[in-house]
């Protein structure tokens, strides 16, 4: 009772059971009169706490005798909190051991040493140091015991008894924690914790508590005691200063660390500014990277619509037939931070009022935390929105983790603005262009021109020539206004019209646009499509392609010939990249760069109103029909060719599979390109002829080549090509191997090899002949026209069949991959 009411006290005795034996006969109750009991509570007036009991037996008290009994009270009070001087020498010579020792600039191996140091003084199974972040809002650990962690453990601090050491620099043992803590530092332990002893970590500088020291599981079963105590706060009292400066230059290294990796990420966002797409999805994975975060998103501001859209996703929310993700700008957690601009840190993202937990019902995800950043341009205005998802390495993202964040955020709001810019500008730019000159050059067609075609129906290809079906026919022979009719005839004799419900006004509308959309280069025009079109006609015709081609693929073939050199100015792709023309700017990037205009030109024909040949297609059958065509086109460039040529003789060694899809990908690409190369299958007059405006056009190129200051290609300069030898090399390692193969694919082509073989031989005579008598001039171009007389005098040329001199022309592959030859 006297310990509880913290006074001292005079009485009769004290009951017999509450003392030891050999006291109870001057202590016991009851005492004679002249006896009395003294009981004297000893207190430590720092605690506030009875430490010691005195009991005095005595004659009753004078006021002197209580003067001494005060005096008294002091010298064993005084000797119970005075520490063995033994020990207290002991401790300091082992603490000063232990400053010696810690001299490391990691902060990590200095926390082994202390914490080693702890566990040997208070006889713990495990010690560990409990660091409290800058923001007083979460601890997290580095290592327990004698164990770095791979991956630091953190918790918050906003709760529990921890948050409470941390504010009130008190202690607390294991009696004091909740159950969830208890929870955690077992998890954390990897064991059961049975004894805790929490001592808080004060810097002498700020007075602040940096750290919790927490000793775990006294030996012997056995709890903390004071002692223990008092030995974990004398170890940080010499100690605290170099573990705070250890830990503040372990920051400004992290911080360092970090500057440099956001000059890498400055270097890899500004190399990507042509492709918003690719910087869209470099931002995402240096974001995930800096924060540790588990999901990134970005999204941008579109101004008119006031949306935000996410064209590229960390994770996969957009669907496969989606191209883009837009929400309001105004809703949820991006939308307030595009329209407040400023940052949002969501520690606890389901109990947020402007988090929408729908999607993670459906997909199963679980959002625990959110960082949510504006992202700006260099006029402060936002532009874009990046958001993080679920900090990997801790229960949220830090403070650490919002300078970063707006530190990064910079250098996107940058990067994007600028290659937003960048890409509306260029495009822009070349799309004008191009509609500039698509206006300037082609024409619509008129009702009036749609009926002139159709008015007396359409002609049997018998009445445009008896042999129109054969391969000795010369379709260049045919008048330029009668081609459009030609190729009607061509449409219905192989049944497409019919097949797939054609309009005949819509495919009349189409084929003379198409017409028109041919420029007028010397060689590339519309009578050399014209001619490819018609030699896939005579495939058709006579070597059976039904059996080898689904019908689909020839109809897309046949159309390909017509469009596959649409909008031709002359001159070839290496022409375009080096004069960094408009058509370079577009489609450099991906290789032939004329192909694919020749292709963008037929789906814009395709698109004009009236013109869609492919309007009663189903949408599976449309998309098939263009994905062709675009393959069919794309391999009219010579590099092409060359080098899926080892896959064509691999084919035809192995045999040809009509059900096998990528052999009819091959013979697809084989038969257009013997379309393309099909005037080298006609008369020796025709090829001649051919040579001629073929070179016309080359020695254009190269003159337009001098002029920029460049130096071009042999076959290109009109004072250097000897043409008998370039042709020679041109059918020797292009003509006659393409038609070589296909004769042993399609057995019926073996004429088409021979006729080829046979404009060789010619070639070779004419090179023979000049070589002896030298070239009348250094124009290449003056060698034709002479050597045509000379022949013609010595009635050598011998007659192509249905030839007009004016129009026999021969086809070629653009030269695309720089191979020599036409």
């Amino acid at each position: 009772d006297m310990v509880g009411q913290l006074k001292r006290c005079v009485c009769a005795g004290l009951p017999p059971s509450e003392m030891h034996e050999k006291h109870r006969s001057s202590l016991a109750a009851p005492l004679p009169p002249h006896r009395r009991a003294v009981v004297i509570p000893l207190l430590d007036q720092e605690q506030g706490v009875v430490i010691s009991v005195l009991l005095v037996g005595c004659k009753p008290l004078s006021d002197q005798d209580e003067q001494h009994l005060n005096t008294l009270e002091k010298h064993p009070h005084n000797t119970l909190l005075r520490p063995d001087p033994t020990d207290y020498c002991d401790l300091d010579r082992k603490i000063l051991q232990l400053c010696g020792e810690l001299y490391d600039l990691d902060a990590t191996t200095l926390q082994l040493k202390v914490i080693n140091y702890l566990q040997q003084q208070t006889q713990s199974q495990c010690c560990c140091l409990l660091l409290v972040s800058e923001d007083n809002h979460q601890l997290f650990c580095q290592v327990v015991g004698d164990k770095v962690l791979e991956e630091e453990i953190s918790f918050p601090l906003m709760f529990g008894r921890f948050g409470q050491v941390v504010e009130k620099k008190k202690s607390i043992t294991l009696q004091d924690v909740t159950a969830e803590e208890r929870r955690q530092l077992s998890s954390m332990l990897g064991s059961e914790v049975s004894s805790l002893l929490c001592v808080p970590v004060v810097s002498r500088a700020t007075g602040q508590v940096v750290a919790l020291a927490c000793a775990f599981n006294k030996q012997g079963g056995q709890r903390h005691t004071e002692v223990d105590e008092h030995k974990i706060q004398h170890c940080f009292c010499y100690t605290s200063t170099v573990l705070t400066s250890t830990l503040a230059f372990q920051k400004e290294q992290k911080l360092k660390v970090e500057c440099q990796a956001l000059l890498q990420v400055a270097k890899n966002l500004f190399t990507h500014l042509d492709d918003v797409s690719v910087l869209l999805q470099e931002i995402i994975v240096e974001a995930r990277n800096l924060s540790d975060a588990e999901i990134c998103s970005v999204f941008l501001l579109d101004q008119v619509s006031h949306e935000l859209v996410a064209k590229v996703f960390d994770g996969g929310v957009v669907s496969d037939d989606e191209k883009e993700f837009r929400i309001p700008a105004d809703q949820g957690i991006a939308g307030h931070v595009a329209m407040t601009g400023q940052i949002l840190n969501i520690k606890d993202a389901y109990s947020h009022p402007l988090f929408y937990r729908g999607v993670d019902d459906s997909t199963g995800f679980r959002t625990r935390n959110i960082l949510c950043f504006p992202i700006k341009d260099e006029n402060n205005e936002v532009i874009g929105v990046a958001e993080l998802v679920n900090k990997t390495n801790g229960p949220w993202f830090n403070r650490f983790d919002e300078d970063l964040a707006t530190a990064f955020s910079i250098y996107c709001g940058i990067s994007i603005a600028h290659s937003l810019l960048y890409k509306k500008v260029h495009e822009a730019q070349f799309r004008s262009h191009l509609a500039n000159e698509m206006m300037m050059y082609h024409m619509k067609v008129s009702a009036e021109e749609v009926a002139q075609l159709l008015v007396t129906g359409l002609e049997p290809v018998e009445e445009i020539h008896p042999l129109f079906a054969e391969f000795t026919y010369t379709p260049r022979s045919l008048p330029d206004d009668n081609t459009p009719m030609g190729i009607l005839s061509m449409f219905e004799d192989m049944g497409f019209i019919n097949a797939y419900k054609i309009d005949l006004h819509t495919l009349a509308r189409f084929c003379l646009m198409v017409k028109k959309g041919y420029r007028d280069p010397p060689y590339h025009n519309w009578t050399h499509a014209f001619s490819v079109s018609h030699f896939c006609y005579l495939l058709y015709k006579n070597l059976g392609l039904a059996n080898y081609l689904e019908n689909i693929e020839i109809f897309a073939l046949f159309v390909s010939c017509m469009c596959h050199d649409l909008d031709h100015r002359g001159t070839n792709n290496s022409f375009q990249v080096a004069s960094q023309s408009v058509l370079a700017a577009l489609y450099s990037s991906e290789g032939s760069v004329m192909e694919r205009h020749h292709f963008a030109q037929a789906i814009a024909i395709l698109n004009t109103h009236g013109c869609n040949i492919f309007d009663k297609f189903s949408r599976k059958d449309y998309q098939r029909m263009l994905d062709l065509m675009r393959d069919i086109i794309l391999a009219t460039d010579l590099a092409h060719h060359l080098r899926i040529f080892p896959d064509l003789q691999r084919m035809a060694d192995a045999g040809y599979n009509p059900k096998n899809q990528t052999h009819r990908s091959l013979l697809l690409c084989l038969l257009m390109t013997s379309c393309d190369l099909s005037d080298q299958t006609k008369g020796w007059k025709t090829t001649r002829k051919i040579a001629e405006l073929i070179y016309k056009e080359f020695f254009s190129q190269g003159d337009l080549e001098k002029a920029m200051g460049n130096r071009p290609s042999e076959m290109m300069d009109r004072e250097k090509a000897y043409i008998p030898e370039l042709q020679i090399s041109f059918m020797e390692h292009i003509a006659m191997p393409i038609y070589k193969l296909l004769s042993e694919l399609l057995p019926g082509a073996t004429e088409l090899y021979e006729r080829v073989a046979t404009n060789r031989v010619q070639w070779t005579k004419v090179s023979h002949k000049f070589s002896v008598r030298g070239l009348p001039s250094n124009n290449s171009l003056d060698f034709l026209d002479e050597e045509y007389e000379l022949l013609q005098s010595q009635g050598a040329l011998g007659d192509d069949s249905h030839c007009d001199d004016t129009h026999c022309l021969n086809g070629c592959l653009d030269e695309g991959g720089g191979g020599r030859g036409l």
